[in-house]
């Protein structure tokens, strides 16, 4: 039986795009950039928040870079534009698709969010079977209207808005998209928050503390950044991660750490080993260099 249950989940999954081994997603730092068009992205923060919220954590953070070239998002690179048009508006069945200067396009961060959100809601409201409803509200210029498919979230909203705060229900979990400084979290729940429910802020697109993560108490489930030569990853209930991006694309993890470390202490890590190794050679702008964006 467990043999035929395993030849039913592999003959299941879609051959369209490259297979990722685990149901979670793995444990490891999703691929450069083969995480947002596989599911790996997906996978891995859905895992993190539903073992975060098993775990009895009401107060969650998710962030992670939401196309694959954050810094040239307002310039239509290839990459983005694949993950624009194949992942993001292709799952939403966004109205008109993406093309050059739809709304998509220019807004590509806001409705890659409201994607991944989507992604991550049956996690955030208990599994499919939960029962519980799961809202998701913005402060980005999102036409709601114009996606067809909100998959497991029950309604949507923009942030601190009279309709908003009125359609609220009791037990419903909220995924907060980019809501802005830190210090405006405790007042998003109190506006929109129920009694005891999930309430999750997702790729805020600032710190106003210039570190890792946030100092408001909010568990940091799902955690992807870029630093200088590298990137910090951490997957709930595992440990953090200072990882080292080499001019071939390929990732390796120089230390972890239990408790979060600084911003400046994993940086001046990844970056000083990264110029031991390959001196300026290890720069993803600059063909010649290392370059490979």
């Amino acid at each position: 039986m467990k043999f035929q249950s395993f030849f039913f989940l592999l003959a299941s999954i879609p051959m369209g795009s490259a297979f990722v081994p685990m149901i979670d997603g793995g444990k490891d730092m999703p691929k450069l950039y083969d995480g947002w068009f596989n599911d790996q992205i997906a996978k891995q923060a859905s895992t993190a928040v539903a073992k975060a919220i098993s775990s009895g954590k009401k107060k969650i953070e998710v962030n992670f870079p939401p196309v694959p070239n954050v810094e040239e998002v307002r310039f239509g690179t290839p990459l983005n534009k694949k993950f624009g048009t194949s992942v993001v508006a292709k799952d939403l069945k966004f109205e008109g698709g993406y093309k050059p200067g739809s709304e998509i396009s220019r807004q590509l961060i806001a409705y890659s969010n409201i994607y991944w959100a989507k992604k991550i809601a049956s996690a955030a409201k208990g599994g499919a079977l939960g029962g519980k409803p799961c809202a998701v509200l913005t402060a980005e210029q999102v036409s709601f209207s114009k996606i067809k498919s909100m998959g497991d979230l029950s309604r949507s909203g923009v942030l601190l808005s009279a309709k908003a705060r009125q359609e609220g229900r009791n037990g419903e979990t909220i995924l907060c998209v980019n809501p802005g400084g830190e210090e405006t979290w405790e007042r998003l729940i109190s506006a929109h928050g129920s009694p005891n429910a999930p309430f999750i802020v997702m790729n805020n697109s600032y710190s106003t503390t210039y570190d890792l993560g946030n100092k408001k108490g909010f568990e940091e489930a799902y955690y992807l950044k870029r630093i200088s030569k590298g990137w910090v990853f951490r997957a709930f209930p595992g440990p953090w991660q200072a990882i080292i991006e080499k001019p071939d694309g390929n990732c390796e993890v120089l230390q972890t750490y239990k408790q979060k470390p600084s911003l400046r202490e994993v940086s001046e890590l990844v970056r000083d080993e990264s110029f031991k190794r390959y001196a300026i050679g290890n720069d993803r702008w600059s063909q010649g260099f290392g370059g490979r964006l």
